[in-house]
């Protein structure tokens, strides 16, 4: 064998070894995103079994949101200390025992304490992705690839949850919605520590801002914790306005630190990248349009359409598909052809004209007529802008802070998410709420507060247009087939 025979050889191992890693990697965060829906088809039983009223019910989402938003950011920093391998390993340990306790639950504050677990074992694990991925495909074509996969587990996972969660609820029992994660999680864990290289990190003398830490995490507990309280208790009452006042003070107070201790958790050096910057204010605004969607839809369909919770999961199907046919390999070779600036525009475009179309749907729709249509362009629509703007906004970082930046990106995400749902629920209701005063019957009422919270999001999907447009930095665009060649050629 030649030495250009044996240089090809090893570039081949190498190749499949960072590929099958990165599938280990999604493996491991499907199981994480799709356990943040797939407990919804599930909360009925739940309440009949253990007893909760309406509003404790809540705290059955509400523990596992304001964990895994709260933490993401103190985790994403200890990837880069402590090696990223290791902080992975360590929250999908974490989530995979919380999961056991939530199954094995028999009262309420012990379902509660174990959902709020394992929100933290999820965020622990998932903070660091995003960097090991970018740290494993340096070369652009490949990181797109990298890229269009990710955002299709990490947005599909939705849709998955919700047909997983209804086919067992109805076939065993809600207790193994959760429970389905312990052969799963060992197996995950078992093949990454024996796969993924592992990384020595920075070393905590590096960055170990123990006050910085818990300024944050606590000011993003609280603020998550007001947003989600907000449906309950009202934007302007006593407990949101406290709640979300200490949050700031706390928030701002982190600011201060950043800026003037030696080691900061989080350098504010970054956010001279425009791109991260603008990158994190657009994944906000275009989710919190669209997981407002996905939620209120999922009720539409329930409450005005009457479906069940295996029928929901497959009417979201479509956009899953549509998603994961343009994030798995259409959208890398788009985005190598055309930049990922003019790939995220276009898919933002096909997100608006989705929910715009949803929006002038009639109050008592079809679902073939009026929801299959926008349910496609959706997930097509998604499929072009996540990975693109998830390669803008992680273009700038360096190796040493790539697991910061992502656990930033993973941050907005969330708290974008439980915004955009507190602020398009708390909009339908109260618009729902009008209407029956008015004499609307329940049905009308309903699906009107349901497309006027569409209508909010679209709006703020057309926001976050305007920004990628004017804020953000376009990348340049290569052809696909140059940039194998010049593999080939370095091999």
């Amino acid at each position: 064998m030649t030495i250009i025979d044996t240089a090809r050889t090893g570039h081949r191992s190498a190749t499949t070894s960072r590929w099958l890693s990165l599938i280990i990697l999604c493996i491991g965060f499907l199981m994480i995103v799709v356990d943040a829906t797939i407990v919804n088809v599930a909360l009925p039983s739940i309440r009949r079994d253990l007893g909760f009223s309406q509003a404790d019910l809540a705290w059955v989402v509400n523990a596992y949101l304001i964990a895994y938003g709260g933490f993401l950011l103190l985790a994403g920093r200890l990837g880069d200390l402590m090696g990223r391998k290791r902080i992975f390993l360590t929250g999908l340990a974490m989530f995979t025992a919380a999961s056991v306790l939530c199954g094995l639950s028999f009262s309420q504050p012990m379902l509660i304490a174990a959902r709020f677990l394992q929100g933290l074992g999820g965020a622990v694990g998932t903070a660091v992705i995003l960097g090991m991925v970018v740290t494993m495909f340096p070369e652009p074509a490949e990181r797109a690839r990298a890229m269009g996969i990710f955002a299709f587990i990490a947005s599909a996972g939705a849709s998955i949850g919700l047909i997983a969660g209804g086919l067992i609820t109805q076939s065993v029992s809600w207790h193994w919605i959760f429970i389905v994660n312990l052969p799963i999680g060992l197996i995950t864990a078992i093949v990454a520590w024996r796969l993924l290289e592992s990384e020595p990190g920075l070393g905590l003398s590096e960055g170990a801002d123990v006050l910085g830490a818990f300024l944050v995490t606590t000011a993003l507990v609280l603020g998550v914790y007001a947003i989600v309280q907000s449906e309950r208790y009202g934007w302007v009452s006593v407990q949101t306005l406290g709640i979300g006042l200490v949050a700031t003070t706390l928030l701002a107070a982190f600011i201060w630190r950043q800026a003037t201790t030696r080691n900061p958790l989080v350098p504010l050096r970054l956010f001279r990248s425009r791109n991260l910057s603008a990158a994190n204010v657009i994944q906000a605004s275009m989710l919190a349009g669209m997981f407002g969607f996905f939620f209120l839809g999922t009720l539409d369909l329930q409450r005005v359409l009457h479906y069940g919770p295996l029928a929901i999961g497959l009417a979201f199907l479509p956009n899953a598909v549509a998603m994961g046919v343009l994030s798995v390999g259409l959208s890398a070779r788009m985005i190598m052809r055309f930049g990922a600036r003019s790939v995220l525009l276009a898919g933002q475009m096909l997100v608006a004209i989705s929910l715009i179309l949803l929006v002038l749907g009639p109050e008592t729709t079809d679902y073939l007529r009026d929801w299959l249509v926008p349910m496609v362009l959706l997930g097509i629509g998604a499929g072009l802008a996540f990975p693109a703007l998830t390669i803008l906004a992680m273009a700038d970082a360096t190796p040493s802070d790539s697991g910061l930046a992502s656990g930033i990106l993973n941050t907005t995400t969330q708290v974008g998410a439980a915004l955009g749902l507190a602020v398009l629920a708390t909009l339908s209701t109260n618009r729902t709420s009008q209407l029956l005063g008015d004499g609307e019957s329940a049905t009308s009422a309903l699906s009107s507060g349901y497309h006027f919270a569409w209508a909010i999001g679209a709006g703020l999907v057309l926001v976050s247009i305007v920004l990628a447009a004017t804020v953000l930095r376009p990348s340049t665009a290569v052809e696909p087939d140059d940039s194998i060649e010049l593999e080939e050629e370095s091999a």
